[in-house]
């Protein structure tokens, strides 16, 4: 099989879908692996050890997506580059299709197969591709929101950890999911004072379990969630339904709540967003004021740190990748229900439901897909 590798075009997107060991590992199964020309140099990794492992450098994004038969990317693909779609295409990557229609809609018509990242699912509910994504979006969600907290940044000017006479800063987490405990982790080695909302209080019981007496777990409510905002200093979104829009669960009603100059870090951006008042941004600039608080809703987080999270990002995927590659899109799913669970759309037709429902799409089966 061809697998293609675009340079990712995504606004302050520096990560790549994947790196020589992969290559090498791809093409020792017989596999042909093209990757555009500059498409690692965001993370330090140029072309000249892809060629070494293997590759075949392109010049162009259009020579990769025109060759390959299954492309590989890290981000959504973006407008310009649905003009690649054709029938029989399969893409592997972050989709996020609950937040994009457009985006569905061109690859339905087109019939390409389009193979989610976030909704790849173990049985027992894990998230393999996801996961590690996650940590460095819940470990960076602290730190970007402890730098907009900064006055020089229209934060209040709250520094999180305190110093000795001082009272520290005040962290909210709503969702006790790998966003949320590694936001918690983070904030708890700032030496803030923290604060966990969950649904599942078995997740709470799990973190509490973790940092005895040094966080406070709530059980997530409206009622909570209100009295929770009115004191926090930094309010970080961590909810995630795999595959569906993510609730509302903090309204602009309740932005009069919060202290004027406290930061929102939204992690489920991608998602739609757990906060009524959040929208995508960048890291050119990423943060915008509503009614007194500071917004943060960059949707590709872990490209700030783009090798850690390039190397952590395609140790989950290769298998994945290979799979994929050794059998084609429907005997791979066949034989691994994660990857079925992670098909989204094929022939034309969605096939999650979660994602059928948030698009207000019909819901075809995979297995009444595949026959066409």
């Amino acid at each position: 099989m061809v697998i293609g590798v675009p340079k990712e075009i995504k606004a302050d997107e520096f990560r790549v879908a994947i790196v020589p060991s992969g290559v090498r590992a791809l093409v020792e199964r017989g596999h042909r692996v093209l990757v555009e020309k500059s498409a690692g140099l965001g993370c330090s990794i140029p072309d000249a050890d892809y060629a070494a492992a293997g590759a075949e450098i392109k010049d162009t994004a259009e020579e990769v997506w025109t060759a390959a038969d299954l492309v590989v990317k890290v981000k959504e693909p973006l407008a310009s580059e649905y003009g690649y779609f054709r029938s029989g295409l399969v893409v592997f990557t972050f989709f996020h299709l609950a937040a994009d229609p457009a985006l569905a809609d061109a690859l339905i018509d087109r019939k390409v197969t389009a193979v989610a990242y976030e909704t790849t699912e173990l049985a027992d509910g894990r998230l393999p591709i996801l996961a590690p994504m996650s940590e460095v979006a819940g470990k960076l969600s602290v730190l970007a929101g402890a730098d907009a907290l900064m006055k020089t940044r229209g934060g209040r000017g709250v520094l999180l950890g305190g110093v000795p006479g001082v009272e520290r800063g005040d962290v909210a987490v709503i969702g006790a999911g790998i966003v949320g405990t590694n936001a918690v982790k983070v904030a708890l080695g700032l030496g803030a004072d923290v604060t966990v909302l969950n649904r599942d209080i078995e997740k709470l019981r799990r973190l509490d379990d973790l940092f005895p007496g040094r966080l406070l777990t709530l059980a997530s409510s409206t009622y909570n969630i209100e009295k929770t905002i009115a004191g926090c200093d930094l309010l970080v979104g961590a909810v995630h339904v795999p595959g569906a829009r993510t609730p509302t669960l903090v309204t602009r009603e309740m932005l009069g709540l919060m202290k004027k100059g406290a930061v929102i870090v939204d992690v489920s951006v991608d998602q739609g967003g757990c906060v009524e008042t959040i929208r995508p941004t960048t890291h050119t600039d990423p943060t915008y004021e509503v009614d007194g608080i500071i917004h943060y809703g960059v949707a590709n987080m872990p490209g700030a740190v783009p090798r850690t999270s390039t190397f952590a990002l395609t140790g989950a995927t290769l298998p994945y990748v290979a799979r994929l590659a050794d059998l084609g899109v429907e005997r791979a799913a066949s034989a691994d229900p994660a990857l079925e669970r992670g098909i989204n759309i094929h022939r034309g037709m969605v096939t999650h439901p979660s994602v059928a429902a948030s698009l207000s799409k019909p819901l075809t089966p995979f297995d009444r897909a595949r026959k066409g």
